[in-house]
């Protein structure tokens, strides 16, 4: 056996080995043959067969198969079923499903494969973009992608914002699956240089019927126009849009209509208790707190309509701890903090998030106990998917819509025609508590408080008067001065409506003719002013009739009556100034009436400014305010002759055609301008030619030892004079410096004589204690090295001609 190892052993050794390009060669083989086989599985397959019914019966690739089985994805739901074979197929493909029925599957499982089946590659760029109207939606979708997609070679990005333009666009170039965002990624197709979507091959919207509505029309017609025509495309959605206008602005070809609860009695999950409240508006806060208390161990999701009661909502409750965990979502949080926000409630156990709609479509939050309704949604639609949000799955959920009472009858309707069934249940009285005093401590106590609960008030008033659906939303119904009250405001805030030159009257009238009403006494006695009595801070803040809060449940509380709303009042919406009727009224309140002399006229310049009330009056007291009014000024030049001329003046038209053709005039401008830069550079050349020369005379002189007259426009030389030969017009600006006196009392602009004539040669210095006869010889050596001939001399490579070397002489004149 030995032996007959080692004869085998020797034979093994004398084969061959396959060379890599070989390998290389049969496996991309066996690939092609995998493939082709796939494909014509793909050809045969009946979109319609009863007997798909798990992700296996399908003809997918090996990469895809695996990693949908590591993800524990086996049984396919209804629109999985229906939609996937055909999507394999290359049809174009209409999903409506219910919420939570599994659609992210439908659609990224034919991204896929159809990048398997075209053999994608990263050099080919961008092979698959899916949009989601939501950022934590396209989160979503791509963590999914991930895991199904993770033995395959594509690469994938998620394009939504939060981070800087630029960074995201280095990576778009080398990504074959893109999720995004509608705005974000039309504005990489607008500012990124080298991003080609020419060779997309498929297009995904999720939450179709939110792409396209009147929010993101601009954006995704847009969007469209940079993608190629032949595409294949899939939209999905809980409530999916059929108009034909939709269906041709995204180049939709013989599209297949997919709806896999067509049938079904209710559009919504079969195992999702829906109910509803009627509660007063002013109540509504109240029902909502003892909702919360009664359900502490559950997970509750809160819709409000409005970024700003979200706000005012959670900050309120999170003072009077309800004894649950709260957060916060909505569209003006940073990126990060939205993230954090989902991360933390996905993984609760139990809490309340109060939210916009931001998360009102396809995220998935798991195990969602409750979905509170607190506002009425916008229509019926809206309300399909908020409830989705829990009972995803075939899991249990509940569901729970407020409504007020001027609501119930219009939105009940609604919801019969989209067969959607609720029922009717009435809150405990034990129950309810009112948290209005809490609320109004809370918010005299803090000033920031108190200005969110006016823009909750505001947002709310504001969207419920702008719905279109005017059969639900009642706004002349509404209890507004309660609301304020349930939110604990002093007053029931005022919104700007009305609009015109009446506004503009009444905001020039002075403060004190606006309420002189309140000033004077209108009981028959001459107009006579009340007697002063001392006032409370709220009964001062009750008479303020032009401010943004005023304070009519405090006149309730002081006793005063409360005036009757007219006709003309209801037809106004919260108009921030008194409604005045009449011109008499307005003119009065002006600060005049009906039969005054005409306002006051000043010219100020060429404009004119009405004086027509004391605001007008002060204005004319400050110059800084009256600037605006003034004529701007024109600059002027002024020639040699001292005429003044505009700063610009422009050659008329018909002048400039006379000269001649503008090609011309242009060659004869840029020859004039060539000859005189010519002639200005032959004489600088020669002045740095004459420099040159005379630096080589100066310093051949100095080699000699030879004294260097200072010629005209030479700078100055040690031992000249520092002026110049035209009376010190040029003077030096370094003159200064040189004319420094030296050690000994000698002066830097003086000559050698000079400083010969005007001191004794210099004594020796004394030998210190400390020297020995070699420093005394050492120093007596330098000595006569600094002296030849009684004179000073000191050696420099270069003459002098910067402040560095003038220093540097200084310097060594200055030694000892």
């Amino acid at each position: 056996m030995a032996a007959g190892g080692a004869k085998g052993g020797i034979a093994h050794r004398s084969k061959p080995a396959p060379k890599k390009a070989e390998a290389k060669t049969l496996k991309r083989k066996r690939g092609q043959e995998d493939l082709g086989k796939l494909q014509e599985a793909v050809k045969q397959l009946d979109p319609k067969s009863p007997d798909i019914k798990k992700f296996t019966d399908l003809p997918l690739c090996e990469a895809t198969a695996s990693g949908l089985r590591a993800s524990h994805f086996e049984v396919l739901t209804d629109v999985q079923r229906a939609a996937i074979p055909l999507a394999l197929k290359g049809n174009d493909i209409l999903g409506a499903a219910k919420t939570g029925s599994g659609k992210t599957l439908a659609f990224l499982v034919p991204v896929l494969e159809k990048l398997y089946h075209a053999r994608w590659t990263e050099y080919d760029g961008l092979g698959a973009l899916i949009i989601s109207p939501t950022r934590e939606l396209a989160v979503q979708i791509f963590d999914v992608l991930r895991k199904i997609g993770r033995n395959h070679y594509f690469s994938a990005g998620l394009v939504i914002g939060g981070r800087g333009l630029k960074e995201e666009a280095e990576r778009l170039g080398r990504m074959n699956i893109l999720v995004c965002t509608p705005g974000r990624m039309l504005q990489h197709l607008d500012q990124t240089a080298g991003f080609d979507v020419n060779n997309l091959q498929i297009l995904v919207l999720d939450e179709a019927d939110r792409i396209m509505d009147m929010g993101f029309q601009s954006a995704v017609d847009a969007l469209v126009d940079h993608l190629p025509k032949t595409r294949q495309t899939l939209l999905f959605s809980a409530t999916q849009s059929k108009r034909v206008s939709d269906l041709a602005r995204l180049s939709l070809k013989d599209p297949e209509y997919v709806s896999a609860h067509e049938a079904a009695e209710s559009s919504t999950p079969t195992n999702l208790q829906q109910s509803y409240i009627v509660t007063p508006l002013s109540e509504k806060l109240d029902t909502l707190w003892g909702f919360l208390r009664t359900n502490l161990k559950s997970k509750i999701i809160v819709f409000l309509s409005s970024g700003k009661q979200v706000r005012f909502v959670f900050e309120s409750f999170k003072r009077m701890q309800p004894g649950i965990s709260l957060l916060h979502l909505h569209g003006r949080q940073k990126q990060v903090a939205r993230m954090e926000i989902t991360s933390r409630f996905a993984s609760a156990k139990y809490a309340c998030l109060f939210a916009t709609d931001v998360v009102a479509r396809g995220v998935d939050f798991p195990a969602v106990d409750w979905v509170v309704q607190a506002d009425c949604p916008e229509d019926a639609d809206t309300y399909i998917h908020r409830v989705g949000r829990t009972a995803r799955y075939e899991s249990k959920g509940r569901a729970v819509l407020f409504l007020e009472p001027s609501e119930e009858a219009g939105f009940l309707k609604r919801l019969e025609q989209k067969k959607v069934p609720i029922q009717k249940v009435n809150v405990r009285e034990t129950k309810k508590k009112s948290i209005k005093n809490e609320l109004q401590s809370y918010c005299f106590q803090s000033a920031d408080l108190k200005y969110l609960g006016q823009k909750a008030f505001i947002s709310y008033t504001r969207s419920i008067y702008l719905q279109k659906d005017k059969d639900v939303f009642k706004f002349s119904e509404l209890d507004l001065d309660g609301f304020a009250e349930s939110l604990g405001l002093p007053g029931t805030p005022q919104i700007k409506f009305q609009k015109g030159e009446d506004i503009k009257r009444l905001k020039n009238a002075s403060r004190a003719a606006v309420s002189s009403a309140s000033d004077t006494d209108s009981d028959g006695e001459g107009g006579k002013r009340k007697k002063e009595q001392v006032r409370t801070k709220y009964e001062k803040m009750a008479e303020r009739q032009n401010q943004d809060v005023l304070s009519s449940h405090y006149r309730k509380l002081l006793g005063e009556d409360a005036e009757p709303a007219s006709d003309d009042d209801e037809a106004d919406f919260l108009s921030v100034k008194r409604v005045l009727d009449g011109d008499a009224e307005l003119d009065a309140a002006a600060g005049g009436d009906a039969t005054s002399a005409e306002p006051k006229v000043v010219k100020l310049g060429k404009s004119e400014l009405v004086i027509d009330s004391h605001r007008r009056e002060k204005l004319l007291k400050s110059k800084k305010k009256l600037l605006k009014y003034m004529d701007k000024g024109t600059k002027l030049v002024f020639d040699d002759d001292g005429n003044a001329h505009p700063l610009y003046e422009l050659q008329d038209e018909d002048d400039f055609a006379q000269q001649g053709p503008a090609d011309t005039l242009r060659q004869q401008f840029v020859a004039a301008e060539t000859e005189k830069v010519k002639e200005a550079d032959v004489a600088d050349k020669q002045l740095a030619k004459d420099r040159r020369r005379e630096k080589r005379e100066r310093q051949k002189a100095r080699e000699r030892g030879e004294e260097v007259e200072k010629e005209s426009g030479a700078l100055p030389q040690l031992g000249g004079g520092g002026d110049s030969d035209d009376g010190g017009e040029d003077e030096d600006p370094l003159a200064l410096l040189r004319s420094l006196p030296v050690a000994g009392g000698a002066d830097v602009g003086e000559s050698d004589e000079e400083q010969d004539g005007g001191r004794e040669p210099p004594k020796k210095k004394a030998r210190k204690w400390f020297q020995d006869d070699s420093d005394k010889e050492e120093e007596e050596r330098r000595e006569r090295k600094k002296t030849k001939g009684g004179k000073r001399v000191i050696e420099m490579a270069h003459e002098p001609d910067n402040l560095e070397d003038l220093e540097a002489l200084a310097a060594g004149l200055l030694e000892d």
